[in-house]
């Protein structure tokens, strides 16, 4: 595309490039080598959450450098730069899990505040992570400037005595390592080989989940989010997503051109259908917030109650992300759910063309049994469930994929933060039958609003993933399975009833019925209010004490500004 095509008058990089009193700012960029041709050229934002925390993040550098051939074979010029990650496999079972969450905050602010600050045309933005995924989507719909998202792609599974496995694994070998039922030596080997390449957790944990929802909801090119990290391919994906963002740019395609309700209805589906992590209930608002449009957690549920559940993935199926890819990728997911009604056809994407233009090539591959028909699926219900009631008026939602009973009625068991949760269920002080209580998690009261994989897949790997249930107003992991309840709102820090809860309370659950209740009366829940206290803040200064005093609700996405509603001006139109 010549140059020419592009009307500087119109996009931001004027600021910073155009004109006798720029001359300071355009000698910057000589001093970075910039030629004048490069430096009157639009200016793309290649912005990555590489860093050397996590496998998930330790290829993005390279394929940013593809994104940047790309652009520069357009005649656009890339400007790279760095956010941050904060890996929640490696954040999990501890303090450090209550930076997860600020973090996705932190990673859309500050590539706003980069792009603002350098005036920056488009995006193309990389990432790998459970919260620098729908991080990086945010901020695209809130600069709502032309932008592609690149998944940085999933990890392979490794191998242990003949079978695939997955971090889950790990996780899960660690309660069956403190039963007795596996050995140092084993576990030691399993840690070795679990986690073979570099790209993020490769079942429909949180990250593969987000990545799906990069493609369904139109911000990623078709199949890119689906090819693993170490595939030579995704080269590829990076090279077309920084050539194709120069055509966004000529043709003044914007994320929130993209973004509407039905494209987040459309992101919605692929979870359900693929029996994706919870998280996305959260993060789904999220990025509606960034657009100014009204989509909560029951607005997410409506979708996954009438979606049906389509894809074997792990962890309550058989396939991981690699054998999906292999099998036709993502738009194979979207394909049949399209042609039974389960999308919207008509949603713009960043190749220019709708989802209905982008599937029409797709053809139904017969010989996998990784994706079935949307008419013939597993389960008629999709993977993730709302649940409603008067344990949860603001709602919570369950994982239900391979989740074989769907009801469970016990005595509540009430741990006010999860290293006493871990603690009990390390040392198996907790019955058979119980409902686990983790309070003071939730987005103001973690804070952050901590996973609580560390202890569920402790709970799996005795034997009793299916022997009780765990409610908390914190997260869970998109590894967790078993009748396992978060998001639960109110949370317990601004006393919601699950702060009112004592031990041998009874409580209900019913996935089929969407029901969370306990069975005290109106009246002895009011004294019990009588006598609780606000907890002390946990943190007195720094950036979570800053997360917890401006994070809102969990049905609401806990978010932190009020969002595309509020705007005044639109970064894109300075």
């Amino acid at each position: 595309m010549d140059a020419k095509t592009f009307d500087k008058s119109r996009l931001p990089s004027r600021h910073v490039t155009e004109g006798p009193s720029r001359a300071p700012h355009r000698s910057y960029y000589y001093a970075m080598g910039l030629s004048g041709k490069q430096i009157h050229q639009p200016f793309v934002g290649v912005a990555t959450c590489w860093n050397e925390a996590a496998p998930c993040n330790i290829s993005l550098m390279r394929q940013a450098q593809a994104v940047k051939q790309g652009v520069s074979s357009a005649q656009g010029t890339p400007r790279e730069f760095c956010t941050i990650t904060v890996t929640d496999g490696i954040a999990m079972g501890h303090q450090g899990m209550k930076s997860s969450l600020p973090s996705r905050e932190v990673i859309a602010d500050s590539v706003e505040l980069t792009m603002r600050g350098h005036c920056y045309d488009a995006l193309v933005g990389m990432a790998g992570c459970d919260k620098s995924l729908p991080g990086m989507m945010m901020a695209m719909v809130r600069l709502n400037v032309p932008s592609i998202f690149i998944y940085g792609g999933s990890i392979l599974p490794g191998t242990f005595k003949g079978k695939p496995v997955t971090v889950q694994d790990v996780f899960e070998a660690v309660g069956q390592h403190s039963v007795g039922n596996m050995s140092d030596e084993d576990l030691q080997a399993l840690e070795e080989v679990a986690c073979p390449s570099a790209g993020a957790c490769g079942a429909q944990f949180t990250a593969n989940t987000m990545a799906m929802v990069s493609e369904a909801i139109g911000l990623a090119l078709p199949y890119s989010a689906g090819a693993p990290a170490p595939y030579a391919m995704r080269d590829s994906f990076c090279h077309t997503a920084g050539a194709k963002v120069m055509d966004l740019i000529a043709m003044n395609i914007r994320p929130r051109d993209i973004v509407t309700r039905k494209a987040l209805e459309n992101a919605a589906a692929v979870v359900a259908a693929s029996g994706g992590s919870t998280n996305a209930a959260l993060h789904l608002p999220a990025i509606a917030n960034e657009c100014g449009i009204e989509f909560d957690l029951f607005d997410v549920a409506e979708i996954f109650r009438k979606t049906p559940y389509i894809a074997d993935l792990k962890p309550g199926g058989r396939y991981v992300a690699k054998d999906l890819f292999e099998a036709g990728g993502i738009p194979l997911v979207m394909k049949t759910l399209l042609e039974h009604g389960f999308m919207h056809g008509d949603c713009l994407t960043v190749t220019g063309r709708t989802i209905d233009e982008n599937m029409a090539r797709v053809e139904w591959n017969p010989d996998q049994d990784v994706v079935y028909p949307a008419n013939k699926p597993i389960s008629k219900t999709g993977g993730v469930v709302e649940l409603r009631g008067s344990l949860a008026p603001e709602g919570g939602i369950v994982k239900v994929a391979g989740l074989a009973n769907q009801k469970f009625r016990g005595p509540a068991r009430c741990f006010d933060c999860e290293e006493d949760a871990f603690a009990a269920v390390s040392k198996k002080e907790y019955k058979e039958g119980e409902v686990l209580v983790i309070r003071y998690e939730g987005p103001k009261g973690g804070p952050g609003m901590r996973e609580m994989l560390a202890t569920t897949a402790a709970l799996y790997g005795q034997g009793m993933g299916d022997k009780v249930a765990l409610i908390t107003d914190g997260r869970f992991s998109g590894a967790t399975r078993g009748f396992c309840v978060g998001h639960v709102g109110p949370e317990a820090a601004v006393c919601g009833p699950i702060a009112l809860i004592r031990d041998g309370d009874m409580i209900t659950l019913d996935a089929e019925k969407g029901i969370l209740d306990h069975e005290l009366s109106e009246a002895e829940l009011e004294e019990r209010k009588k006598d609780w206290k606000e907890p002390a803040p946990k943190f007195g200064s720094g950036a979570i004490w800053k997360y917890a005093e401006q994070v809102g609700p969990a049905r609401d996405g806990a978010v932190t500004h009020p969002g595309g509603k509020a705007e005044v001006n639109c970064y894109a139109d300075v």
